[in-house]
């Protein structure tokens, strides 16, 4: 297979995820108006999108262990851009808000296969490259999405933004149909279902592998929070337009490429622990400046929480290739009684 195509996509679709989040962010504070409802009760359209996201992963993954990537891929493509059109025609919040879960669902299954894909097709040599390319390609989402967004709401209005998600997950779909499989039959896990699924157990009881996986998951918890409250920050307490916003977010998402460049400079001085360290730092750090200055302008605030989005856009590449790396390079054998 042209190991060009697969790059371009796996970054197309970790692409779709912050898609899936950014582009209606500009939407977010009027949508309370629109289905007469709570502040809280709209951002549970992002919230349950984070959380059944990371559910799809860890349904997915162990999955695509057993019966292949190609298959559950198209699926997941499937699933996504079917419930990104209900979105688009949801007639109240929670119809939405049961949309958004099934539509993470699909997007967890892209994320975790397409990362599989990744140690399928690249040997370790390249794939820590190969991890930074595909983290840089998919910055230029988030970084184009409020700008896009913005546009679309204000000419189209919200409900197009998900009409756009839609066309974009069918032309994933499409793409799939050029793609071979790339999980051989003999690497495959060959116990039950069950077992398929237990893996996520016995990769958890490895203690290196889930100590670092939940200090990559903290680190990144401010971004998270940041694209969950930012629209308010902007258009409520700063009183910034819906276009004025998306700018912000714009330059915030463009910093992000500076993330896999630095690792990728980093890791050839640097061993992933003092990496990991000095992103602590710099972390608790920048919180202390952006609870000080950060209420003060629009500009003040973007520039102290821009530290937060370099590490968080570093830390991709790295917790990837690092976990990668950790885990078992097959997938082990069921369990014989």
């Amino acid at each position: 297979m042209n190991k060009r195509f697969i790059i371009v996509l796996i970054a197309f679709m970790n692409m779709i995820v912050p898609l899936s989040l950014d582009m209606y962010l500009p939407a977010v504070p009027h949508m309370t108006a629109a289905f007469n409802t709570t502040e809280s009760t709209v951002n549970l359209t992002l919230v349950g999108f984070f959380f059944f996201m990371a559910i799809g992963t860890l349904i997915f993954g162990p999955l695509s262990d057993k019966y292949g990537r190609r298959g559950l891929l198209v699926a997941g493509t499937l699933v996504y851009t079917i419930f990104s059109a209900a979105c688009a025609f949801a007639t109240s919040i929670w119809l939405l808000i049961i949309a958004r879960v099934l539509q993470a669902l699909g997007a967890g299954c892209m994320v975790a296969i397409s990362t599989a894909m990744i140690k399928d097709c690249f040997d370790r040599r390249t794939r820590n490259t190969i991890l930074a390319v595909v983290q840089a390609m998919a910055v230029i989402a988030p970084m184009l999405a409020p700008i896009v967004g913005a546009f679309i709401v204000t000419h189209a209005g919200w409900r197009a933004t998900f009409a756009v998600l839609a066309v974009l997950g069918a032309g994933c779909t499409i793409s799939l149909f050029f793609l071979k499989e790339t999980l051989a039959a003999e690497d495959r896990y060959t116990g039950t279902l069950a077992g398929s699924l237990g893996l996520l157990i016995d990769v958890g009881r490895n203690p290196g592998f889930t100590v670092f996986l939940c200090s990559a998951a903290m680190l990144a918890a401010p971004y998270m929070g940041y694209v969950a409250v930012c629209s308010y920050v902007y258009i409520d307490f700063f009183g910034l337009s819906e276009t004025s916003y998306s700018y912000y977010f714009a330059v915030n998402s463009a910093c992000a490429i500076l993330g896999p460049i630095l690792y990728v400079r980093l890791s050839r001085r640097l061993t992933p622990r003092f990496m990991m360290d000095l992103c602590i730092v710099v972390a608790a750090a920048c919180g202390v400046l952006l609870l000080v200055f950060g209420s003060l302008l629009p500009l003040a605030f973007l520039l102290c929480f821009l530290p937060f989005t370099i590490i968080e856009s570093l830390l991709r590449p790295m917790s990837t290739a690092v976990l990668l790396k950790t885990s078992r390079k097959k997938t082990p054998a069921p369990r014989r009684r």
